[in-house]
Formats: C-alpha cells, sequence, structure tokens
C-alpha cells in the first residue's frame, strides 16, 4: 500500500513557525514531524509515500532533495576545486517519495482527488501530515481487510476539540457532528485506509474530505472505524510541539519504532 499524508495547509494556529514553512516540516528533534510519520510507516514496511504538498511546498522539495545532507555525515575540501563536497552515505531509506503540488488553497478532498493518478487500483493509506501515534499499522490494515468497506478510519480519545464521531453495531460509523462541551466522544485521528472508490466522493478542490464525503461514505455503510485507545497527538499549537518536543527528548515518544 501507498502511504498519502496531507501536508499542504497553512497551520495558521502554529503561526509562530509556521509562517516560515509548512506545518508538516515543524522540527521534533531536529527532524520534520513529516519525518517522524513517514519513519513510523516505515518501520511497518510501508515505503512508498504521495505527499500532498500546497503552502511553501518547496521547503518539503528541498528537503527531500538534500536529505542525505540532513542525515549524514559531510565532508567539504576546499582544498580540491573539483571535488568539494563528499557525503558519507552510513544509511540509505527504503522511500519512495512523490511531492505532488496539489494547490494552495485546496481542500482535504481535492488534494486526495488530485494524487488520484499516483495511487493506483489498491487502497491506500492515508493520514494527516501534523500528527504522530503508536496505533498499530499492521492491526488497522488486518481489520480493513476483514470487513470488506470502502474506508477505515483511526479513532481516538482527544478531549473536546474536534468533531464527534458516533459507532453503531460492529464499529460501522453511522454519523459526525460537532462537538459540544460535555463530550468525551471519539474523533478521527487519520490513519485511514481507502479504497481508491473513495475519490468517487470527492466533488472537486473546494471539497473538505472531512465533510461530505466521510459523512456520505457513512450514509452508505462504508466507513468503519478502527478504535486506538493508545498514544495519539496533534501538532496543531505551539504547546502541542513543546509537548511532543519533550517526549523525542526524555527517549519516551511512543511512536518512535525504529532504531537510530
Amino acid at each position: 500500500m501507498k502511504v498519502v499524508i496531507l501536508a499542504g495547509g497553512f497551520g495558521t494556529r502554529i503561526s509562530e513557525e509556521s509562517h516560515l514553512k509548512p506545518k508538516p516540516m515543524i522540527e521534533i528533534g531536529g527532524m520534520p514531524i513529516l519525518w517522524h510519520i513517514m519513519k513510523y510507516y516505515s518501520s511497518y514496511g510501508f515505503n512508498e509515500f504521495v505527499i500532498c504538498a500546497g503552502y511553501k511546498q518547496h521547503v518539503i522539495k528541498d528537503f527531500f532533495n538534500d536529505y542525505f545532507l540532513h542525515s549524514s555525515d559531510v565532508t567539504f575540501d576546499f582544498t580540491n576545486s573539483t571535488d568539494k563536497l563528499k557525503v558519507h552515505r552510513t544509511y540509505t531509506e527504503k522511500w519512495k517519495i512523490t511531492v505532488a503540488d496539489t494547490g494552495l488553497n485546496t481542500m482535504t478532498g481535492g488534494r486526495i482527488k488530485r494524487v488520484k493518478k499516483y495511487l493506483g487500483d489498491e487502497p491506500f493509506l492515508l493520514t494527516y501530515g501534523d500528527g504522530v501515534s503508536d496505533v498499530d499499522i499492521d492491526a488497522l490494515v488486518d481489520f480493513h481487510k476483514s470487513h470488506g468497506k470502502l474506508a477505515t478510519m483511526t479513532v481516538v480519545h482527544a478531549g473536546q476539540r474536534f468533531g464527534i464521531i458516533k459507532m453503531g453495531k460492529e464499529n460501522q460509523v453511522s454519523s459526525f457532528r460537532e462537538k459540544k462541551d460535555i463530550d468525551g466522544h471519539p474523533i478521527n485521528g487519520g490513519f485511514m485506509i481507502l479504497d481508491p472508490k473513495v475519490i468517487d466522493y470527492i466533488d472537486d478542490d473546494s471539497t473538505v474530505f472531512e465533510k461530505a464525503p466521510l459523512e456520505n461514505l457513512s450514509k452508505d455503510g462504508e466507513l468503519m472505524a478502527f478504535k486506538h485507545d493508545g498514544f495519539w497527538q496533534c501538532m496543531d499549537t505551539l504547546r502541542d510541539k513543546e509537548f511532543l518536543e519533550k517526549l523525542w527528548n526524555s527517549g519516551e515518544a511512543p511512536w518512535k519504532r525504529w532504531e537510530d
């Protein structure tokens, strides 16, 4: 399966840093949160990525273009005019990455629709470029294969900041609604699996994937919820970033499944 990552938004709620770079490129422990997400999927053997870029997309492209400069030892030799730079590549990622320009003001659904040509006919993984988790990707894939529906969404508990999901029998998603002060219900945590037919639920660039497409999938009985009770954290604010940074620096980041 390919992994599609939504990485094109403006990140206005963390504008202290996003005025310089797209939110997925804000760093945790010296590396972009996008890198952390990719390393997590890669730890499960998923190494082909389609990144839906938009705002300041050149920052993402430059990062991967110069990836070995970011992740390897480098010798700058100014005594030799023919070979001034040597990169000591001690480790190579197994990644194949497509960074797609999905537009500056395109909504989440439109971004997914724009990368359809890169996805093929198989189901694909989808998540947001600003959240990390310790969700069991293998179990998520097995669950998706078991129910035969078009879409699976990982649901998590995250207080009262997001819209609410209602679930019926056998974890089928029945409806969505806006949050209320009394809520403590599960919310969309990303880490989805989608059949390519889901793209037919998306109209155009103005389509917010979390609205009509997911709502219509639930009405059609084609959206299932994968419950995750472990760690999940999005990076919406500077406070969120500082929390993730603290976990990483302490050596207790729940999403770190790979060796240095």
